[in-house]
């Protein structure tokens, strides 16, 4: 089966494109790299061609307000409609847990306009929400910081590691379509202050880590549980501190 990865040269996107070649699908990373981009449109007729599943990983290169809701409204309309004349039967993006939940946060904002554009398109559709990836948690920290200390809020955290988000998006992309969403998240849940605490700890990074209840996330202040899936959400097996331990 053809399946074509928009953002598969990325993080995520190449561990999709290598899991479903492993598993013996047509598997096509498409991004600006190979000559495929989706705010433009270049690219899209060619790719599609024969594709039966469409998976949409890719990213803003900009968080900025406009420049975020820009490009996954304008991508996103030119992704559906590519796909429309292509016969694609099955689209597939990777979005974020509690994007409801937290609607002020310009990024967050701009994944709920690209969800609604799906939903309401003519494709049948999976959404794959995911908690944060254990590769994003140093540039998480990093835009935390504060005059040199880690301001993090103490609400729920529960990060996944990039490959069981890669295979929960390569499971929904080989099976029907959910019309519908699915939550991914990593086995542990903390306290995002003290996760990391402990993260910078291990990381041998001096910084101190404030807990501060008011302590933006990206420019919102998330609530208790905005970050964190609901009952029913599929969790990985992969521990942080295991992770982080593979990685050295």
């Amino acid at each position: 089966m053809k399946i074509v990865v928009i953002g598969g040269t990325g993080l995520i996107g190449s561990k999709v494109v290598t899991r479903l070649t492993e598993d013996g699908h047509e598997a096509v990373a498409a991004s600006p790299d190979t000559g495929v981009n989706t705010l433009t449109g270049e690219g899209l007729a060619e790719v599609l061609a024969g594709a039966r599943v469409v998976v949409d990983v890719s990213n803003s290169p900009s968080f900025e307000r406009a420049a975020v809701m820009e490009f996954f409204e304008t991508s996103t309309r030119n992704l559906l409609a590519a796909e429309a004349d292509a016969g694609v039967g099955h689209h597939v993006a990777v979005s974020v847990v509690g994007t409801e939940r937290m609607p002020d946060n310009e990024y967050f904002a701009a994944k709920i306009a690209q969800e609604r554009l799906i939903e309401n398109s003519s494709i049948p559709f999976s959404l794959v929400h995911a908690t944060q990836f254990f590769e994003f948690a140093r540039s998480i920290a990093d835009a935390a910081t504060v005059d040199g200390t880690v301001h993090v809020a103490p609400v729920r955290f529960q990060p996944i590691a990039g490959d069981e988000v890669a295979q929960a998006v390569g499971r929904v992309a080989i099976g029907p379509p959910l019309n519908g969403r699915v939550e991914v998240a990593g086995p542990e849940q903390s306290r995002m202050d003290e996760f990391f605490r402990d993260a910078l700890a291990a990381w041998g990074d001096p910084r101190e880590v404030v807990t501060d209840p008011r302590a933006r996330y990206f420019g919102s202040v998330p609530g208790e549980r905005t970050l964190v899936p609901g009952d029913g959400a599929t969790l990985g097996r992969i521990r942080y501190r295991d992770w982080l331990a593979a990685q050295a």
